[in-house]
């Protein structure tokens, strides 16, 4: 079985043919405590026929990773993406070395290993310096501690992952719309709520035209479409987890009720929710 880690995500779900069949599964960050939700992979997930059959909830654990052999006090630059550079913002002060980002945090340790850089390190994972077989100049290099990242794993469906009987189901789905915004997200809380459904997010996005640029509307690919599967524009869009299993009655009947005042909704998956927070160091 094959997989890509959110290292290396956006790569794959940017590729013209995404159902290819090069991996089995895929790893995909949605937001952390201290950036919010990632909004661009949320829309690279909406644009291609992926299930989400999982939730993982992981502490940020920063390394500085160098060449072997390769002291602190020889570096002059530290690369890597620039999430993890901003969240490593006081530690690299402390080092008094230059900055720059790249595509990715494993973008950034290829490079380093491909072109035999010492005077450089990357920030990524302690996994990473195993893997390519660098030296772990320092370990916990990011600003805050209680920093989380949320992660799901995805899949094309179906969901290969069956949510266990006595386990706590999570239901995620998109909901469309091309006006009257707070009336929809007015209407989506009452479906919920009349039905006594716990919603665990709900994240709302308004890419309308206003004053300053115009923003691009966020594409959703429409799995139910007659004959192939199409890529559909929306202005407004909301992001909804709730608490119970997609096919349970109440939800089901909470979708149907929005299915009739909203342009278009698909469900994004339904799987265990896990409010486990893991550390893999």
């Amino acid at each position: 079985m094959a997989y890509t880690s959110s290292l290396h995500l956006s790569k794959h779900l940017l590729l013209p043919k995404p159902n290819r069949g090069l991996v089995d599964r895929a790893i995909l960050p949605v937001e952390s405590t201290m950036e919010g939700t990632a909004l661009r992979n949320y829309d690279l997930l909406l644009r291609h026929d992926l299930v989400v059959a999982q939730e993982i909830n992981l502490f940020v654990h920063y390394c500085l990773l160098a060449m072997p052999g390769v002291r602190a006090t020889e570096v002059r630059r530290v690369i890597s993406h620039p999430m993890a550079l901003a969240h490593c913002g006081r530690a690299l002060a402390r080092l008094g070395v230059d900055r720059e980002p790249v595509e990715d945090t494993a973008g950034a340790v290829e490079m380093l290993r491909s072109n035999m850089m010492l005077d450089t390190a990357a920030i990524a994972s302690p996994r990473a310096a195993d893997l390519y077989g660098l030296d772990v100049l320092a370990h916990g290099l990011q600003d805050e501690s209680w920093n989380v990242t949320r992660f799901l794993l995805l899949s094309k469906p179906p969901s290969p992952v069956a949510v266990p009987v006595d386990a706590d189901a999570k239901t995620s789905m998109v909901v469309a719309h091309r006006g009257g915004s707070m009336a929809v997200v007015l209407k989506v809380l009452s479906a919920f709520s009349s039905r006594n459904i716990n919603m665990s997010k709900l994240e709302v996005i308004n890419n309308e035209a206003g004053v300053g640029e115009p923003r691009p509307p966020v594409m959703i690919l429409d799995t139910g479409a007659r004959g192939a599967p199409t890529l559909r524009a929306f202005p407004h869009v909301l992001y909804v987890d709730c608490e119970g299993a997609a096919d349970d009655p109440l939800v089901r009947e909470a979708i149907k009720e929005i299915e009739k005042f909203a342009v278009f909704v698909r469900v994004l998956g339904c799987y265990a929710a896990d409010t486990n927070v893991y550390d893999l160091q």
